[in-house]
């Protein structure tokens, strides 16, 4: 992949705009459901109670070996920590920084709750949604499903996007397989509690936040 051919960017938020880890720990300890058991969880112990499936490659609530299905049902439904996921310092800058240089921009976000993620991307990303296209898709089977590819497919087509000169930064594994998949080139954000990329991806550049994505495209 050449940077200086890429024009369009999909920006996955879970990890990569957002920090999904930092909701996940508030959940764990604040919901009335869980704070009793992880009252005393430090932050650092967040692996282990949420162990990071390999194809995954972060952490997720439906990982955790007893109560997975509960937990993200129960942190999908309650609004005040579905959406205590701040984004990741210079995630603003960085995206004005990216259009002025003439980039197109999307989210490419996949959830169970597209109104409630679709109202939540919104409010946070009001700075620029002057410019950068909000697209929220449905979650399918957890890690199997093709609805990040369909989208990505759909997109190019609505909005004339050619494949080739687009990326998907994305913090899961799974989703690097999707870019490729869709005909795109994918960039691996790495957030806290990422697991490496299986050998057969290790080809994929990674980053650790935005700045350095932008660095890398503009050289």
């Amino acid at each position: 992949m050449n940077p200086s051919q890429i024009k369009n960017i999909f920006w996955d938020v879970d990890g990569v705009l957002a920090d999904l880890n930092y909701a996940y720990f508030h959940f764990l300890t604040g919901h009335p459901n869980y704070r009793e058991r992880y009252a005393d969880m430090k932050w650092e112990q967040l692996p282990e109670v949420l162990p990071i499936v390999p194809e995954y490659g972060a952490l997720e609530l439906k990982t955790h070996p007893e109560l997975g299905k509960e937990m993200d049902h129960d942190f999908c439904a309650d609004q005040s920590f579905f959406r205590n996921r701040p984004l990741y310092p210079g995630v603003i800058e960085t995206l004005k920084r990216l259009n002025a240089l003439g980039y197109r921009q999307f989210t490419m976000s996949a959830t169970f709750d597209v109104e409630a993620k679709t109202a939540y991307l919104n409010d946070i990303l009001a700075p620029v949604t002057d410019f950068l296209t909000i697209e929220c898709v449905q979650h399918g089977e957890f890690m199997h499903d093709t609805a990040k590819i369909d989208r990505l497919r759909e997109c190019y087509q609505k909005y004339g996007l050619k494949p080739e000169e687009t990326i998907l930064v994305d913090d899961r594994i799974y989703n690097q397989y999707a870019a490729i998949e869709s005909g795109a080139h994918p960039v691996r954000l790495r957030c806290e509690f990422t697991s490496d990329l299986p050998e057969e991806l290790a080809w994929i550049p990674e980053f650790k936040n935005v700045q350095e994505v932008a660095d890398w495209l503009v050289g």
